[in-house]
């Protein structure tokens, strides 16, 4: 379990959640066995959502608000921590993500969520049908949010693999673009982070169906998300599945231009979108 001092409230809205329950339960002068007394969950559970181990449920942030007369200040932080902004297939993947030790990712159409610029994004997200400014800059608050896993002290290893065609995709417009791919540039030369092009003449056809990322964490079984343009998109932790995925990151991988070559190309694409 760890310390009360390896929690960081910036890492994510569920450390965050975990913090201030804890800052609130403190103020109150109650140990984790006192709270579970006054609300119907496990000293357990207390611990688990206090060191960011799980995330809360409604119910629990709503019975502790109450125990602890925090005066709806735990009930205003559940929302950020259900991720109600995202797709409902898509929060599993967000808590996932915020743990993973490792993290490899495939991109066939678009810069990867974690490595977007806030206009990027903005542009992205605005292009789903029927959807209002106030719910496109949601999105994007999470989304940037998201981020925040690359920013800790030991960050998760991060192996992105992206088709050239994204480099050249307009997105927004092209001072947008030029940002974005600036913003790829200064990524890629993070120690934790390798960003590799797997260029149009390779005639790669193996991730063309769509993109997705596997998560590595110790201890827990390997989880992946795949995106699809429908329903089928989804979060998945069946061994079967994730193999499947693992062997074709390999693949797609294997005729990727190196890290050096791929930052070269990159470098190259910004000087286009920026004459």
């Amino acid at each position: 379990m760890p310390k009360e001092s390896d929690l960081y409230p910036s890492e994510s809205p569920t450390a965050l959640f975990g913090f201030e329950l804890r800052r609130h339960r403190k103020v109150k002068g109650w140990s984790q066995i006192q709270l579970s007394k006054k609300i119907p969950y496990s000293v357990g559970t207390i611990s688990m959502i206090e060191t960011a181990s799980r995330p809360p449920s409604e119910e629990f942030a709503r019975y502790c608000d109450e125990a602890l007369e925090a005066d709806g200040a735990l009930i205003r932080l559940w929302p950020m921590v259900s991720h109600t902004a995202a797709p409902a297939w898509f929060r599993p993947w967000l808590d996932v993500e915020a743990t993973a030790e490792a993290l490899r990712s495939w991109e066939p159409l678009v810069v990867p969520g974690l490595l977007q610029t806030e206009d990027y994004a903005r542009a992205v997200l605005s292009g789903d049908i029927g959807v209002t400014p106030e719910q496109v800059e949601e999105q994007v608050t999470a989304r940037m949010e998201r981020q925040n896993i690359l920013k800790r002290l030991q960050p998760p290893l991060l192996w992105v693999v992206i088709d050239e065609a994204v480099l050249h995709r307009p997105i927004g417009s092209p001072a947008v673009m030029a940002a974005q791919i600036a913003h790829l540039l200064e990524a890629g030369q993070a120690p934790r982070i390798t960003i590799q092009v797997l260029p149009l003449k390779a005639y790669s056809t193996t991730g063309l169906a769509g993109g997705f990322a596997i998560a590595q964490t110790q201890g827990v079984f390997d989880t992946a998300y795949v995106e699809s343009a429908g329903v089928m998109s989804r979060v998945t932790e069946r061994p079967e599945d994730v193999s499947v995925l693992a062997y074709r990151y390999d693949g797609i991988r294997s005729e990727a231009l190196s890290q050096r070559e791929s930052l070269g190309l990159i470098k190259e694409t910004l000087q286009r979108w920026t004459s």
